[in-house]
This record gives structure tokens, sequence and C-alpha cells, in this order.
């Protein structure tokens, strides 16, 4: 899949290897302020139990 991509990013071998980089930055970004917060609130595991008492 990935050489797929990497075969089909139009230009010289330099121009590809900045757009496949550019392109794994955006999707990291994307994931980190957008995706990953919002699943968090389902995630039961952020759950803290620690101080609470009888």
């Amino acid at each position: 899949m990935y050489g797929w991509i990497f075969r089909h990013l139009p230009g010289p071998l330099w121009f590809r290897i900045i757009t496949a980089v550019l392109f794994v930055v955006a999707a990291v970004f994307l994931l980190m302020q957008y995706a990953f917060p919002w699943l968090s609130q389902f995630n039961p595991l952020t759950d803290s139990t620690i101080g609470s008492g009888p």
C-alpha cells in the first residue's frame, strides 16, 4: 500500500520524499489534535479511583 502511494506521487524522488513526510506529519497532527482526544472520552481506563473513598 505504501509503495503504491509513493509511486503515484508526482515529481522527482526528492519531491516525493518531502511530500510523503509532509503527509505523515499532517496525519499525526490530525490524529493528536482531533481523533485521539475525541476517542479518549470513550476509554474507561482514564477514570481514576485514587483519592475516592468512603
